[in-house]
């Protein structure tokens, strides 16, 4: 079925957009995350990712038109489908597919949808933002005002936390915090009443009643916003200045740094208020003087700082953790992907004696470093390009064949597990691949990693053998159709040419969904994946 694309609402203030230029044409494959166009907002050039695949059969408004918002911008469908009904209608945006998402990086204020004379002069509602493209609720980690500070144009009033990462969120509007609708830690889908601007003095106290948007949280009355302790809403700090001052850090920032062992007190912040945010880390380096002395006050500091938990012998004890956002999404979509994809399961046991020497010699080339996990993601790269079934994702529809290989590697990180996309992995050397997996796992555990970054899989790898788990099952990660699982090299007593030999070993097991690969299909690419592991100069041929 056509899904009708409309001229997206970019920026609270905007109503109507340019596009600046077309990135693709009719008659264009789109895949989710591919950039449609770049549009020219009241305040930025954007580009505006799709959020659905098929074919580009419509383009409404040609580059250098300005249309208002909701406007038709483009349809996308199965190639040689009929419009004509749509466009015959007119594809206003009550069509039953509308796609007006904001483009991954847009930190944009919604304001609510009631009635403009409902508000008093000069009041803006400000909403839950969007901040990614699989958002549907966030998390406030810190308020960085306080009802009746003074907000300008360009201050961050909060941090989000969404289901990818936390987010500083801009004010696109000037004015005093009337009012917060979300407290720290508490949950609210998007477009919930996030908080409202307006200027000082003035009676907002039938607009947060008559806000209708759904929050999962129940927001607390201005009066109580009001006397509530100004404590609660100041920014997070992780420790003190020689003079006694508070340090203002975002959560970012306090994390980079501590993996730095960097202390904050040393770093001189360029935010609001000489807040300290992840670039001022970034771009920080130690004097002479304090250089010797940085890091392990900040280790002894934070074991100090560690909470510690004493059981009562013999009573039952519990402790309550609060789900992040991460960790909701984790649940969400594998208890999805388990119960909708019939799942089964093949294993079959690699010999990796010569993936060992083979490592050996290419690490022995100046700067160069490939892990066992990359040999395995070149492996499969090359696989797949046989196997492209094993490639694929379900559709009700159809099957989807990608001819692309795109590999998203399993990351732990401290609040649950991401996966970062390679793109483009068979077009990519052994040295390229551990170069590019080595910085988005670092970026990922650092929560530095875009959003665009971990979309667009077509296959996944996760590799648990550095932990020593010899054999796991994973659950799909949809869409894709499979997923490698990669368990630790174990040395033990092998049979080759008749006689018993030490030799090394690692188990690969493959979860397949069973509506698109069949297994015969999925045990012929694990007999390919394996003659490749085991002889790597195959993978060149």
């Amino acid at each position: 079925m056509a899904t009708i694309v409309t001229m997206p609402r970019l920026s609270d203030t905007m109503t109507e957009g340019t596009v600046a230029t077309w990135l693709k044409k009719v008659g264009d494959k789109v895949s989710e995350g591919d950039i449609l166009a770049e549009i020219e907002t009241d305040k930025a050039t954007m580009e505006f990712e799709s959020f659905n695949e098929g074919t580009l059969l419509h383009i409404g408004i040609q580059a250098g038109e300005t249309a208002p918002v909701d406007s038709l911008l483009a349809i996308i469908g199965n190639e040689g489908e009929d419009i004509s009904a749509l466009l015959a209608s007119g594809a206003t945006a009550a069509a039953p597919v509308v796609e007006t998402a904001a483009a991954t990086e847009t930190k944009s204020e919604a304001p609510a949808a009631q009635p403009a004379a409902a508000l008093p002069e000069g009041v803006i509602v400000v909403t839950m933002p969007r901040l990614s493209d699989t958002m549907t609720e966030g998390t406030v980690a810190t308020w960085l005002k306080k009802v009746g500070d003074t907000v300008a144009e360009g201050d961050i009033l909060a941090e989000i936390e969404t289901d990818k990462a936390t987010m500083e969120f801009e004010s696109f509007n000037a004015g005093t915090l009337l009012y917060i609708g979300i407290q720290e830690g508490s949950t609210a889908p998007v477009d919930s009443l996030l908080a409202i601007i307006g200027p000082a003095g003035t009676d907002i106290s039938g607009v947060a009643d008559n806000f209708k948007a759904g929050g999962s949280s129940t927001p607390a009355t201005t009066e109580e916003v009001k006397s509530a302790p100004t404590e609660k809403a100041a920014p997070i700090v992780q420790e003190a200045a020689a003079d006694g001052q508070r340090i203002l850090a975002s959560p970012l920032a306090k994390k980079i740094a501590s993996d730095k062992g960097i202390q904050l007190s040393q770093v001189k912040g360029t935010g609001e208020n000489g807040r300290i945010v992840k670039s001022d880390i970034e771009n920080f380096t130690p004097s002479a003087s304090n250089a010797a002395t940085t890091s392990a006050p900040t280790q002894e500091t934070a074991k100090a700082a560690a909470p510690k938990v004493f059981v009562p012998a013999g009573e039952v004890f519990t402790e309550e953790i609060k789900n992040s956002q991460m960790r909701k999404i984790i649940a969400k979509r594998l208890a999805e992907s388990l119960f909708t994809a019939p799942h089964y399961n093949l294993s079959i046991e690699v010999t990796m004696d010569e993936a060992m020497k083979s490592r050996a010699v290419i690490n022995s080339v100046p700067d160069t470093k490939v892990s066992f996990n990359d040999m395995v993601i070149k492996a499969c790269a090359v696989a797949l390009k046989k196997h492209p079934i094993i490639n694929s994702q379900w559709r009700e529809d159809a099957i989807i064949i990608n001819h692309h290989v795109n590999i998203g590697v399993a990351v732990a990180v401290e609040d649950g597990l991401v996966v970062p996309v390679l793109r483009f992995t068979d077009a990519m050397s052994l040295s390229q691949i551990g170069s590019s997996v080595r910085d988005l796992a670092g970026r990922a555990k650092n929560k530095k990693l875009l959003p665009n970054e971990m979309e667009g899989s077509t296959f996944t790898v996760s590799n648990l053998g550095m932990f020593g788990i010899t054999e796991f099952n994973s659950i799909i990660n949809q869409p894709n159709s499979a997923i490698l699982s990669v368990g630790a090299i174990v040395e033990k007593p092998v049979v080759k040419n008749g006689q018993i030999v030490v030799g090394n070993t690692m188990m690969l097991s493959l979860a397949c969904d069973h509506r698109t690969i069949d297994g015969a299909t999925g045990a012929q690419f694990l007999q390919t994946l394996k003659q490749y592991i085991e002889n790597p100069v195959t993978m060149l041929a």
